[in-house]
């Protein structure tokens, strides 16, 4: 019988945003490819889904 997950073994289904155009807009201080910020793509890899989320959650929002 397989043992249940514990929530750190749980894998983050809150995938990354990058489509490979890694360029930040100076003006707007946003990736041209996926709108994120370099603090938001620097802590990408230790957010929690739900920090993901919020952030994925903004993104249609921010003008380049």
């Amino acid at each position: 019988m397989a043992a249940p997950l514990s929530s750190s073994s749980m894998v983050r289904r809150v995938t990354s945003p990058c489509i490979g155009i890694c360029t930040m807009d100076r003006e707007s201080g946003f990736c041209l490819g996926c709108k994120r910020t370099i603090a938001e793509i620097g802590r990408w890899a230790m957010l929690d889904d739900p920090e993901r989320q919020a952030i994925i959650d903004q993104l249609p929002g921010r003008k380049l």
